[in-house]
């Protein structure tokens, strides 16, 4: 009988050898990028028009390791204020098609410049009014020769040690992809609004979106004393509310200190009738506040001024006490 050959064991590559080819990938892979910055030229430009003047969206499309960088393209213009999504070319040879328009902008993503997938659909692209913009690593490729505008993200070689995987080809055109859409992004006057509009459901949009005034607390939770009230009276209403701290206001409702449980402890060695001391001899003066239009991420850097508070007194333009903020508030917010 004939014993089965043992299987070949994969040569060893030791650690040093591990990590020199970790660093060439990336060398080359950051030459790639740097590369295109002698490209950004007049073509770069005529890009960004056409999708910044279109009346349409953009289709992004791309097969293989191309199709997966057009659909990041496609999400990173849509996020950035551009109206974009991504086509499969197959599937737009099978009613996919349909979703281009005249007025859109198609921007076809093939390092060869030769898919077969996007030749087949490019002339029905531009039949239905579209325009094309073509990135490849092949200008004289049929796709480069089609476009309006070609955009060249030829490489030197793929950080693949066999010169094969798309890697390096792949990262310079999602490079590309990405000066268009912060190019674009720009020209529009794009802000961090928009930003944040676009983005409700993250942390970024939390931050960004989330006014003090959502957070705050107010109405009848807010712990408030008179100027007038006295130690005890000030000490009952910042236990009662639960904020380690009740703000005291004058006759007309504006801010004019704070006490708290920090204050609290400083007094009690030298206070002995909580009830003949009034709060405004032992409160804190002009106290830190916001406004309630502010961001209420805006209210960390207040906070961690030097001295660091956990409080902030919310006042309206006349410095009228509206509310006011814990650390914990931002906490449950999910603003920090």
């Amino acid at each position: 009988m004939i014993k089965a050959a043992a299987p070949r064991k994969a040569a060893s590559r030791t650690s040093a050898g591990s990590l020199e080819l970790a660093k060439r990938v990336l060398q080359i892979e950051a030459d790639a990028v740097r590369a295109l910055i002698e490209r950004i030229d007049e073509r770069f430009l005529a890009a960004v028009d056409l999708i910044h003047g279109r009346t349409g969206r953009v289709v992004v499309s791309g097969i293989g390791k191309s199709g997966h960088i057009a659909r990041k393209i496609a999400s990173t213009l849509a996020s950035t204020g551009t109206p974009a999504y991504f086509v499969h070319p197959a599937e737009a040879s099978h009613g996919d098609l349909g979703m281009v328009d005249s007025g859109d902008v198609f921007i076809a993503i093939s390092y060869s410049g030769g898919s077969e997938e996007l030749l087949d659909i490019v002339p029905l692209v531009k039949r239905r009014g579209a325009k094309l913009i073509a990135i490849t690593g092949n200008e004289n490729s049929a796709l480069a020769r089609d476009a309006d505008v070609h955009l060249d993200a030829a490489v030197a070689q793929e950080a693949c040690p066999l010169n094969l995987a798309p890697t390096a080809s792949t990262t310079a055109a999602l490079a590309l992809g990405d000066a268009l859409a912060l190019t674009v992004l720009d020209a529009r006057g794009f802000s961090v609004e928009d930003f944040a509009r676009s983005h409700p459901g993250g942390p970024i949009g939390r931050r960004l979106l989330t006014r003090v005034r959502d957070v705050m607390v107010s109405g009848s939770a807010l712990p408030l004393v008179a100027i007038d009230a006295t130690l005890g009276e000030a000490v009952v209403t910042m236990s009662g509310k639960g904020m380690g701290m009740t703000a005291i206001a004058d006759a007309d409702g504006r801010v004019a200190g704070i006490f708290t449980d920090g204050d609290l402890r400083r007094c009690l060695d030298r206070v002995r009738d909580l009830a003949g001391v009034g709060v405004r001899e032992v409160m804190t003066k002009n106290p830190r506040t916001i406004a309630p239009e502010r961001l209420a991420i805006d209210c960390v850097e207040l906070m961690e001024r030097v001295p660091k508070v956990t409080v902030l007194l919310v006042v309206d333009d006349d410095h009228r006490l509206v509310g006011a903020l814990h650390l914990h508030d931002l906490f449950r917010a999910r603003v920090v």
